[in-house]
């Protein structure tokens, strides 16, 4: 019998969370209570990919799995984006005839989008999509390079909340000062703390339209950098919104590998999670 140890060690609430699990693979599992489902969507065919992706969602899918709070599925293409039915041709490969395990938007109570530039969504998939959140009050979670997306499609962006317009430091440490230290995503956060990322200057928000839950202290960047657009100062690191009826929280972190097994950050988007399910927290206004 062959045995497989994984172990996560992440700040999350108030503490240190241990995931450590032992899976003989030749062990049935008992079957387990439903809870939440988590669409973990990460297509990014026609944009850079990110080579931290794939950890993240292991990372949020682990976290996710062990603590009961949801269970996510990972997809890197877009099929799932619909309200509609999912079929497929008789005869693609079930000898009885059954149809493939599919499960559309209705399956799950939020999204977490880790995608980049334009992603091929049909109308259909786009309008779907919009309502998911904003009609049928579902949560949407979005990490880092999703602010790089669908800058052809306005309505994204004000769902989000914001677009990205660059990252004029590269990866570098930065300060992040935390705004809302009780909103369920920050809880693990220190006031003030020191990031080494990749980190965004953001464009096309408002403060009017969303709650900025931490930003980076402009003092510890080189606002001489020619892509330095913003001459405010305001450089948002994570923010809460509603979209319709649906919340949405955005976070420019995560980049980097490092930030999702140790530190505040995989903390942040788990509880991010529970919050969009609604499990946790308020709407924010």
């Amino acid at each position: 019998m062959i045995t497989v140890r994984t172990s996560v060690r992440i700040g999350i609430g108030f503490g240190l969370f241990v995931l450590a699990a032992t899976h003989p693979r030749t062990q049935v599992a008992n079957p387990r209570p439903a809870r939440n489902h988590v669409l973990a969507w990460a297509d990014v065919r026609n944009g850079y990919q990110h080579e931290v992706i794939s950890h993240a969602l292991s990372v949020l899918e682990r976290l996710g799995y062990e603590s009961g709070a949801y269970d996510m599925v990972i997809r890197t293409d877009s099929q799932l984006i619909t309200r509609q039915p999912i079929t497929f041709k008789t005869g693609t490969g079930i000898a009885t005839g059954e149809q493939f395990l599919a499960h559309n938007l209705d399956y799950f109570g939020a999204i977490f989008f880790f995608g980049v530039r334009e992603i091929d969504l049909t109308s259909d998939q786009r309008r779907d999509l919009l309502a998911f959140v904003r009609d049928d009050g579902k949560g949407f979670v979005a990490a880092h390079s999703a602010a790089t997306a669908f800058f052809s499609w306005p309505e994204f962006g004000d769902m989000i909340g914001g677009r990205f317009d660059e990252h004029p430091w590269g990866i570098t440490d930065a300060t992040v000062v935390v705004d809302e230290p009780r909103f369920p995503a920050m809880r693990g956060f220190p006031p003030r703390t020191t990031i080494h990322d990749e980190h965004y200057q953001l464009k096309d928000f408002s403060r009017s339209k969303l709650r900025v839950l931490a930003h980076l202290d402009a003092g510890t960047l080189d606002l001489s950098r020619p892509l330095v657009h913003r001459t405010d100062g305001d450089f948002p690191v994570a923010w809460a919104k509603m979209y319709g009826s649906g919340r949405v929280f955005y976070s420019t972190l995560g980049h980097e590998p490092a930030l999702w097994d140790s530190g505040p950050v995989a903390g942040m988007y788990f509880h991010a999670l529970q919050w969009a399910l609604r499990a946790v927290g308020d709407n924010v206004r």
